[in-house]
């Protein structure tokens, strides 16, 4: 599956707002990082948030633009996009980040890191027209 196809499916079980399928695209081993306030970012704590989002309806739209492959094997890609997430309270929340997925032993292509961008590197990727 190629990043943009990956990109797509999650931006879609997002916006469809189905917990089961969008946390079939996360790895239970998956860590995020470069949360405000927060070391690590897990499986159970995405889900929670997600589940809580989900069921309260306060996703509008989830998308992603730019694309910026990293490195790539055939079972692991590395790659920056812009995320928007648009809140059904008229928020708007656009961050970078840096996703490596990865294909699990059940064949499924899996979010396994996520860091947000901090603000610097995020401004020379998009200087250097990277994002």
């Amino acid at each position: 599956m190629s990043p943009l196809e990956f990109l797509a499916v999650m931006a879609e079980t997002a916006n469809k707002l189905d917990l089961e399928k969008h946390m079939n695209l996360i790895s239970k081993e998956v860590s995020v990082y470069g949360v405000p306030d927060f070391e690590v970012i897990t499986y159970e704590d995405w889900y929670k948030q997600c589940k809580y989002e989900f069921e309260n309806k306060l996703l509008k739209k989830v998308s992603y633009e730019g694309l910026n492959v990293l490195a790539e094997t055939d079972d692991r890609v590395m790659f920056k996009s812009l995320e928007t997430i648009e809140g059904s309270d008229g928020s708007i929340n656009t961050s970078g980040i840096e996703f490596i997925i990865q294909k699990e032993d059940d064949g499924q292509w899996r979010v396994g890191q996520e860091r947000i961008l901090p603000d610097d590197e995020l401004e020379n990727d998009k200087r250097r027209g990277a994002l």
